[in-house]
């Protein structure tokens, strides 16, 4: 591309990335992209005369290339495919071979990394996962660059600006995909449909494929059914309403849900 943006490090893809992002809900779309091509082509064809004409040519043949999810928007990991320099491109770091599509996938990296248990993910627990995710990568950095690294994850995620990141800023990071408990009818009439559709949200989360839910497993799926009823919920809520879960429906006190006491506690099958 463009010298300009060859030299381009992340936190002026960071400055980029917030100037257009006007709304800061994690995308850039509808107005903000075509004001973001516009200044595209005035960095690349300085003295040019800027059309609308040019400005949704150019559009359309990036979005083809750099839009992976197809819906008209760009997502950071996104932009940093378009602008940033391949050495310094971290965020490629988050792309995965297959999406992030089980929130008990994600409760197991939440878990790992929040590591005094405050509900939280703080910079320096950040740091200790960029760390980690640069070493999977074979991938050498110095401490200062990760430390860079950290403030601008930090700077672009961490939305309250409260110094650290809850649940809802890691599951943008790593671009957790939709709620799977969102695709099932609360009001599915017969009870064969709510036996079929509760054998596939249990398969779903018993991941470990033992028949019961236990750790993480527990926590992905309080998580999801919790965000039917609240869009965001923190770490401590969470930590909470895992402990109600368990209390109503771990019968035997073992610290597992097992399928039948699930579906005895969802009311799938009467009481003995």
């Amino acid at each position: 591309m463009d010298r300009s943006l060859d030299q381009l490090d992340a936190a002026g893809f960071l400055h980029i990335w917030q100037h257009f992002d006007a709304d800061d809900n994690g995308y850039i779309e509808g107005k903000e992209l075509d004001a973001f091509f516009r200044h595209l082509l005035i960095k690349l064809g300085p003295g040019d005369k800027i059309t609308e004409e040019k400005v949704q040519q150019l559009k359309a043949r990036f979005m083809s290339a750099y839009d992976v999810t197809a819906d008209g928007r760009l997502q950071i990991q996104e932009l940093a495919n378009m602008i940033l320099p391949e050495q310094e491109n971290f965020l490629l770091l988050f792309h995965r071979e297959a999406p992030l599509d089980n929130s008990v996938e994600f409760m197991k990296i939440w878990r790992k990394y929040d590591a005094d248990s405050s509900g939280y993910i703080s910079a320096a627990e950040l740091r200790d996962f960029l760390k980690d995710l640069f070493q999977q990568h074979k991938k050498e950095v110095s401490s200062n660059k990760l430390d860079e690294y950290t403030d601008t994850m930090m700077n672009i995620f961490d939305r309250n600006k409260d110094g650290r990141l809850d649940l809802t800023d890691l599951a943008r990071i790593l671009a957790l995909q939709e709620n799977f408990l969102l695709q099932f009818k609360i009001d599915a009439n017969t009870l064969n449909e709510r036996k079929r559709d509760f054998d596939k949200i249990f398969a779903h989360y018993d991941v470990s494929k033992t028949g019961a839910l236990e750790g993480p497993e527990v926590d992905g799926f309080v998580k999801d059914m919790m965000e039917l009823v609240r869009p965001s919920i923190s770490g401590p809520e969470l930590d909470q309403f895992r402990v109600v879960l368990l209390r109503h429906c771990d019968m035997n006190k073992d610290g597992k849900i097992q399928k039948n006491e699930l579906a005895l506690c969802l009311g799938m099958k009467p009481k003995p």
